[in-house]
C-alpha cells in the first residue's frame, strides 16, 4: 500500500494558496525546481497529472481540484496531531485584518482555537472593507489579511477559494415594484454586486439603510426593511438566502484572498495563515 508525502500534499496546497510555483517555494523555504519535484512525486503516488497550463499558469485540472479538499483534510488531521504531542513554540504579534462577516461568523472559533494552540502569539484583529484591506496605502497596518477579491486571476493578491454570492433577507421584498436594500457602505463589494446585477437585469431600487457592520445589518434584515448581498458562507443562521429567485438575478462567485505582508513575527504570521487557509478552506 502506497503512502502519500505529506509534504507533497502541504506543497501543493501550498502552491494553489499563493498563486505558482515560485511563492511557494519561496513560503516553504524551497528552491522552485524542488517545488516542481515534490508535485511529480505527488502525481507520481497518485498516477495522474495535477495540473494544467491556463495561459502563462498552471493551474489545478479536474484531478487536482477533487484532491485539493482531502489534502486540506489530510494536513488539518496531521498537525492537529503534531500539535497535540509537541510543544512547538510560537511567538510574536500579527495584526489580521478581515471584513466585518467574517469577524461575526467565522473566524471566532478559527481564531479561539489558534490561541489554544499558540497562547504566546498577540493577535490583534481589526475589521474593514476589503477594499481598504488590499489597499496599498492601508497593507502596512496588516501582517496578514482575509478579503473579498474580484479578480478570481489576480497575482497580486492570489484567491485560495471561491464563493458564491447570494440574496439575503426576506426575499418576498423583491417582488415590490422598488427593491428595498440594506448594505455596507460605498465602496462594499457586496453593495456594488447588488446594484449592478439590479440594473443589468431592468430592476428598480432603493437603498434604505447603510451600516458598516454585520450586525447592524442582521438586524435591519430581521426588521425587514429590506434584502442585502452576502458571501454564502457567512451568511448568519438566522437569515434566509437564495442564489437565485423568479424575482432576482444571480450574482456569480467571489474569490476569498489571504495576503501576507510579513515584516516581524514571520513564523506566526505563516502559522496563522495556514490555519486559516485549511479551516476556510
Amino acid at each position: 500500500m502506497k503512502n502519500l508525502s505529506i509534504d507533497g500534499l502541504r506543497t501543493l496546497v501550498t502552491v494553489v494558496e499563493v498563486g505558482g510555483f515560485a511563492k511557494a517555494g519561496e513560503l516553504l523555504g524551497l528552491s522552485q525546481p524542488a517545488v516542481s519535484l515534490q508535485i511529480k512525486r505527488l502525481e507520481e503516488q497518485l498516477g495522474c497529472k495535477l495540473f494544467k497550463k491556463q495561459g502563462q499558469r498552471q493551474v489545478l485540472n479536474q484531478y487536482g481540484e477533487l484532491l485539493l479538499p482531502q489534502a486540506k483534510q489530510m494536513l488539518q488531521f496531521n498537525d492537529g496531531i503534531i500539535q497535540q504531542f509537541t510543544s512547538e513554540s510560537v511567538t510574536g504579534r500579527v495584526r489580521l485584518g478581515i471584513p466585518s462577516e467574517f469577524a461575526a461568523r467565522i473566524l471566532p472559533a478559527i481564531i479561539g482555537d489558534f490561541v489554544s494552540l499558540y497562547p504566546d502569539v498577540a493577535l490583534e484583529v481589526k475589521s474593514r472593507l476589503s477594499k481598504h484591506l488590499l489597499s496599498v496605502s492601508r497593507q502596512d497596518q496588516f501582517d496578514l489579511v482575509l478579503a473579498l477579491n474580484e479578480d478570481l486571476n489576480s497575482s497580486n493578491y492570489p484567491v485560495f477559494m471561491q464563493d458564491q454570492l447570494v440574496w439575503v433577507g426576506d426575499l418576498s421584498l423583491a417582488q415590490q415594484q422598488i427593491v428595498t436594500l440594506v448594505t455596507a457602505p460605498e465602496g462594499c463589494i457586496y453593495r456594488r454586486r447588488a446594484i449592478e446585477a439590479l440594473q443589468q437585469a431592468g430592476l428598480q431600487y432603493r437603498i434604505v439603510y447603510s451600516n458598516a457592520d454585520l450586525t447592524g445589518l442582521t438586524a435591519a434584515l430581521k426588521e425587514g426593511l429590506g434584502i442585502t448581498v452576502l458571501a454564502k458562507s457567512t451568511v448568519p443562521a438566522t437569515l434566509s438566502y437564495q442564489a437565485q429567485t423568479p424575482f432576482l438575478p444571480e450574482l456569480g462567485q467571489i474569490g476569498i484572498s489571504l495576503v501576507k505582508n510579513t515584516q516581524e513575527s514571520a513564523h506566526a504570521v505563516n502559522k496563522l495563515a495556514e490555519f486559516i487557509a485549511l479551516r476556510l478552506g
